[in-house]
């Protein structure tokens, strides 16, 4: 069975650091595009950054631009993201995705294997 887990999110301060991940299990990441995505309170889900399965083609919304970075380790069968210099409007629940095939979109609505989200604070 196809599942990706969430881990590494919790309470952090404005300004500081967060690695999320997110472990395949199921199936091997070597030919999955993914994406990590979030969703605040009362907003829409929206694209965070996203990676191509080969690794090579990285996206990332605006609003996190050289502040977060998105990597895999497909040995490990992992997906992370290091979130630097964190706001307290990153406060969500940050969900990856996966999408078969080579290439990453920011579209929630192109992914269809979710993981069940891990909630990230940022506050004082």
């Amino acid at each position: 069975q196809l599942q990706l887990v969430e881990s590494g999110g919790g309470l952090v301060q404005p300004g500081g650091s967060l690695r999320l991940s997110c472990a395949a299990s199921g199936f091997t990441l070597d030919y999955y595009a993914i994406g990590w995505f979030r969703q605040a309170p009362g907003k829409e889900r929206e694209g965070v950054s996203c990676i191509s399965s080969s690794g090579g083609s990285t996206n990332y919304a605006d609003s996190v631009k050289g502040r977060f970075t998105i990597s895999r380790d497909n040995a490990k069968n992992t997906v992370y993201l290091q979130m630097n210099s964190l706001k307290p409007e990153d406060t969500a629940v940050y969900y990856c995705a996966a999408r078969s095939g080579l290439v990453a979109t920011l579209s929630p609505y192109e992914y269809d294997n979710w993981g069940q989200g891990t909630q990230v604070t940022v506050s004082s």
